[in-house]
C-alpha cells in the first residue's frame, strides 16, 4: 500500500487540478463572452440542429485574440473573437466556420471533454509511477523521461480526438447539406489563419493530426459511406 501512495496521491491531485481547472474556466468563460448572433451563422446551425433533432444549437464568441473553436467541459460552444474576425473579413467562409462548429459538437457529443479528466488522472498516475521506476536507474534524468514519454501518448489521444470528432462533423454537415467541402477548405486555411506557416514541430508531437491526413480520412469516410447508399 505505501508504494501505492504516490500514485494515489497523483491521481488525487489531477483530479482536484482539473476540477479547479474547469471553474476557473468556466468563469472565465462566463466573464468574457457573449451568445454569437450573426444570422448568417445562425440558419447554417438551424439547419444542423434541425438534422440533429435539437431545437437549437448555441454558439458563444470568447473574447480573445488566437484564432480557435472549443468545447469547455459543460458542453458549450465557442467561437474565438479572432476566429470571428477572420470570418467577417472574408478570409474564412459561413460554411467553414459551420464546419468549426459541427467539428466541436462532435467533441461534446463522443465525450472527449469529459474523458480527458479521467485520462489527464490517468497520465499524471503513470507518469508519477514512470517516473518513480527510472530514477531507480537513471537518477535525475528519470522525471524528464517520463514526462516526455507521456507528452507522446497524450499528444496521441488527442490526435484521436481530433479524427473522431472530424468524422462526427464530417456526417452532421452531410446530413444538413453541407457537406464537408467547407470543412476541407478551412484545414488548408488554418496554419495562415493561425500563422502557422509550417513552423510546427513533427506531426508525432501534435496534439492535432497534420492536415493532408485529416483530409484524407475525411475523404475515405466520404468514400465509405458512398458505398453504402
Amino acid at each position: 500500500m505505501f508504494k501505492l501512495t504516490p500514485i494515489l496521491l497523483a491521481i488525487l491531485y489531477a483530479v482536484v487540478l482539473y476540477l479547479f481547472s474547469a471553474r476557473r474556466t468556466a468563469r472565465e468563460l462566463d466573464a468574457r463572452s457573449t451568445e454569437l448572433a450573426d444570422p448568417t451563422l445562425r440558419r447554417l446551425t438551424d439547419r444542423m440542429a434541425q438534422a440533429l433533432d435539437i431545437a437549437r444549437i448555441k454558439v458563444h464568441i470568447y473574447e480573445i485574440a488566437p484564432v480557435n473553436g472549443l468545447a469547455a467541459p459543460d458542453g458549450r460552444i465557442f467561437i474565438t473573437r479572432g476566429f470571428y474576425d477572420k470570418y467577417r473579413a472574408g478570409q474564412v467562409t459561413a460554411p467553414e466556420m459551420a464546419s468549426v462548429i459541427a467539428h466541436e459538437l462532435g467533441h461534446v457529443a463522443l465525450g472527449h471533454t469529459r474523458r480527458r479528466m479521467i485520462d489527464f488522472s490517468g497520465q499524471n498516475a503513470v507518469r508519477t509511477a514512470l517516473a518513480m521506476l527510472l530514477n531507480r536507474f537513471l537518477p535525475g534524468v528519470g522525471f524528464w523521461i517520463a514526462s516526455f514519454l507521456m507528452t507522446l501518448v497524450a499528444a496521441r489521444l488527442s490526435r484521436k480526438d481530433e479524427y473522431e470528432a472530424d468524422a462526427y462533423a464530417s456526417a452532421l454537415l452531410v446530413k444538413a447539406g453541407i457537406g464537408t467541402a467547407p470543412q476541407k477548405s478551412l484545414f488548408q486555411k488554418l496554419e495562415t489563419l493561425t500563422g502557422a506557416n509550417g513552423a510546427t514541430p513533427p506531426a508525432w508531437l501534435l496534439s492535432h493530426p497534420k492536415t493532408p491526413d485529416r483530409i484524407a480520412a475525411i475523404e475515405a469516410n466520404e468514400a465509405a459511406w458512398q458505398t453504402r447508399l
